[in-house]
């Protein structure tokens, strides 16, 4: 991260007014088939509930989490990402505080995701569990 990234002001938002796909781009680094950022704000819009990560210099989205739920007392967190060069600064532990604390209330919160991870989620709360997917990774872009 660079110096003025790491002095960067960041808000946290609820809403995808203004968010352009201009301004939600480099994110799912690393997937073999990742989606557009026209796909991404799909994807935000279609979670039942999402928090972004904004960078109030840039307007730029830097991170975002997401949550699905029968808003009753299940609840699973699907994504959470930062953008490289704004890792390290805090940003993805407070989406997921900020989200548990929307979903305190429920039951059950999952969230599926590498070992290599597992440290960071612990670190806020969350515990290992077992689990089972499947992943079609030709789907992977929502296109």
């Amino acid at each position: 991260m660079t110096a003025n990234r790491r002095e960067a002001v960041i808000e946290y938002r609820t809403s995808l007014e203004g968010v352009t796909p201009s301004k939600i781009e480099g994110f799912f680094q690393g997937w073999p088939n990742p989606p557009s950022p026209v796909t991404h704000i799909k994807i935000l819009d279609g979670s039942d509930l999402f928090i972004l990560a904004v960078d109030s210099a840039t307007d730029q989205v830097v991170g975002f989490i997401t949550a699905i739920t029968d808003k009753v007392i299940s609840a699973f967190i699907p994504h959470l990402e930062v953008l490289p060069e704004y890792r390290g600064a805090g940003i993805g532990t407070e989406l997921v505080r900020r989200m548990l604390k929307t979903l305190e209330n429920f039951y059950s919160v999952d969230l599926m995701c590498d070992e290599d991870v597992q440290p960071f989620y612990e670190r806020i709360g969350l515990r290992p569990y077992s689990g089972m997917v499947i992943r079609n990774y030709d789907r992977q872009s929502g296109a």
